[in-house]
């Protein structure tokens, strides 16, 4: 079996440590990375790379960030990695996965296109990717290159068990769009699912309309994929105790908390709680009471354990 070596993005180097620290067997990839006055960028790959198995840590959170990774990416195709894994824990706009109006640019494809287009090792190329927002996406990769979706469903059922505290609770999506997979969380734990009905007004603003279940008197827990702005969730938890539930708490695999959505969430005062995974930097950003962060590097390091 070759040797693994694994390497981070400068925004991921947190969860690299989180994962050599339960695979200390795994090489820790060396890179020298500088910034330029006129804003290019330089990296160097500092370690052997030759015949071992490569592991590329980071997200597509911004352009920046996507670049890096396919640079570092290529750096070990052409120093003949024998195999290459892109670990991608947040794969940014996955939300842009069709078009809706003439002539929108569909960049979950465009993103997808741009790791296809490495070139093949030996061993050939993986993307790892964790709770997409639609599991469509892992179709747009080509060339040869072999998608793997991880699912943190047994991190979002340890949280909700954690929050539940030994009471009975309901288990909660902000729409319909979710239903199946809250459904199946709920199945697994044994508890009521709900959902609401949500109509869009407008590309920022939504109506709820509806809620499948009865909640009065319950405390539910609300799973949704990503928190962006917060916007979504805070209508959701508001119309559930509009309902009569008794507490609101949250789990988000995908903490963005964009344009100050984790200030919004508080200042509402109608969350009690927020677990959410570190996939995306932002969540760790965030020192307060009301969130717990928790590491989806076991779900990483099992899935490599489990797959040579």
């Amino acid at each position: 079996m070759p040797q693994k070596i694994i390497f981070a993005t400068q925004r991921y180097q947190y969860l690299k440590d989180r994962i050599l620290a339960l695979a200390p067997d795994w090489e820790d990839g060396k890179l020298e990375i500088r910034d330029f006055p006129d804003g290019e960028h330089y990296h160097r790959i500092r370690s052997q790379v030759h015949g071992k198995e490569v592991i590329v840590l980071g997200g597509t959170i911004d352009d920046k960030e996507t670049l890096e990774l396919f640079d570092i990416a290529h750096g070990c195709i052409q120093l003949d990695a024998l195999a290459l894994n892109l670990v991608i824990p947040f794969f940014g706009y996955s939300t842009m996965e069709r078009a809706v109006k003439s002539g929108e640019i569909v960049k979950a494809k465009t993103r997808a296109l741009l790791f296809s287009a490495l070139p093949a090792t030996n061993s050939g190329n993986k993307v790892i990717l964790m709770d997409l927002h639609v599991d469509g996406i892992t179709y747009y990769f080509e060339s040869g290159v072999r998608p793997v979706h991880l699912y943190g469903k047994d991190l979002v059922k340890e949280a909700a068990m954690e929050l539940g505290e030994g009471e009975t609770f309901v288990l909660a999506s902000t729409d319909a769009g979710r239903a199946k997979w809250v459904e199946s969380l709920a199945n697994d734990l044994n508890v009521e699912a709900a959902f609401v009905f949500k109509k869009r007004i407008s590309g920022e603003t939504t109506q709820i309309t509806g809620i499948n279940a009865e909640v009065e008197n319950k405390n539910v827990i609300i799973y949704d994929d990503m928190i962006r702005t917060g916007g979504s969730l805070i209508h959701a938890a508001q119309s559930y105790l509009d309902a009569g539930a008794k507490s609101i708490s949250v789990i988000t695999t995908h903490g963005i908390f964009a344009g100050g959505g984790f200030e919004k969430i508080k200042k509402s005062g109608i969350i009690k709680k927020v677990i959410c995974a570190d996939t995306h930097p932002n969540a760790l950003s965030i020192q307060d009471a009301l969130l717990t962060v928790k590491s989806v590097d076991k779900i990483i390091v099992d899935y490599f354990l489990q797959h040579g």
